[in-house]
């Protein structure tokens, strides 16, 4: 065996060195008290499931700019992996939401779990949202502190701190904006609308990855802010596919009720193109109504459809991949890179779950 195949060999896969942090992390818990370990046990599996689209853009990306420092590559897909991680929990408290994908979130599990040992409802439900707060700042520590001690010299580190930083403050501001939309003190058009979809989810969830990749892997500044362009214009499909299934989709695939944007008067684009028309008035009083029923969210739904929301946002969708993969074609990448990128908007734009 050639000493370089003996050292890739030794390089952990991604699941394999997530696991082995959080089970770091989670034995060091056991010198606390109980309840401590059981969060980072909620943690680990959080972090076992998921579809693994950052950590697999970042170092895909990371491979077609020619990195080799494969084991860097992977600790920073572990990164953006645990921010991912960190924003759903926070977010789920945001949203007052006690399931996640069909299955008690954290704030669900530590609530029930004083319930049943005696506490009360409001004291329980307040036990939960602390630890599901808690765990999301253990992750955004964890994921600084993984990509602080990534063995690159100092500006290549630092550029790649600042790049997280950036995905991590814009993602801040996205999120909240949206609360503040959802209060309907303000009037939010379509752009406004588009403008907060892309500082919530395309600066965490698509620019830090790639720009990450491009950084770590000494790709030069015109190339990073190429993949920054397309990664922001890539994210906000994503998010506009994500409100069309938050209302429109497949519960069983999706894992969330199409009720739950209604009941939090999410503002979206379909519901920035639906309020102009006529038949607006006669449900605009469901709208951010928290005891929403179905008959109600059916009502909301065929009004967002027949005022020609939803085709516009289906419009809107593929006018925008459309242009993504012209950007993806004239930006100076590897053919490899180019190919990952057209094959990751297409599945954006289609996706339905």
């Amino acid at each position: 065996m050639s000493e370089m195949t003996a050292t890739a060999q030794l390089v952990p896969t991604f699941d394999a060195r997530l696991g082995e942090l959080l089970t770091a992390a989670r034995a060091r818990s056991r010198s606390f008290a109980p309840p401590f370990e059981q969060l980072w046990e909620s943690l680990e599996h959080i972090a076992r499931g998921g579809k693994r689209v950052r950590p697999r853009m970042l170092i895909d990306a990371y491979r077609a700019l020619g990195g080799t420092e494969e084991r860097a590559a992977i600790d920073a897909a572990c990164a953006v992996e645990l921010l991912h991680i960190a924003l759903v929990i926070h977010d789920d408290v945001i949203d007052r939401d006690l399931t996640r994908r069909g299955e008690l979130n954290i704030t669900g599990r530590f609530a029930t779990d004083a319930m049943l040992l005696g506490a009360e409802r409001d004291a329980a439900r307040a036990w939960g949202e602390a630890s599901s707060i808690l765990a999301g700042d253990l992750m955004l520590t964890m994921a600084h502190s993984i990509l602080a001690r990534i063995d690159v010299d100092a500006d290549r580190r630092s550029a790649m701190l600042d790049a997280f930083e950036d995905a991590v403050y814009e993602s801040a501001a996205g999120e909240h904006r949206d609360v503040w939309l959802s209060l309907h003190l303000d009037p939010a058009g379509p752009d406004e609308v588009l403008r907060m979809a892309e500082q919530k989810t395309a600066a965490y969830s698509f620019q830090a990855p790639l720009a990450l990749a491009a950084i770590l892997a000494g790709a030069g500044e015109p190339i990073v802010a190429e993949l920054t362009e397309i990664a922001r214009r890539i994210g906000v499909i994503y998010q506009l596919r994500d409100d069309v299934l938050g209302l429109f989709g497949d519960e069983r695939r999706t894992g969330k009720s199409t009720l739950s944007d209604l009941r939090e008067g999410k503002e979206t684009l379909l519901v920035a193109y639906a309020r102009s028309s006529a038949g607006w008035a006669e449900v605009a009083a469901l709208f951010g109504d928290e005891q929403l029923d179905e008959i109600g969210g059916q009502r909301l739904r065929r009004v967002v459809e027949e005022s020609g929301a939803l085709a516009a946002v289906e419009s809107v969708i593929a006018e925008r991949c459309d242009d993504v993969h012209r950007l993806i074609g004239d930006a100076h990448i590897p053919a490899a890179l180019r190919e990952q990128l057209a094959a990751l908007t297409h599945a954006c734009g289609s996706r339905d779950s």
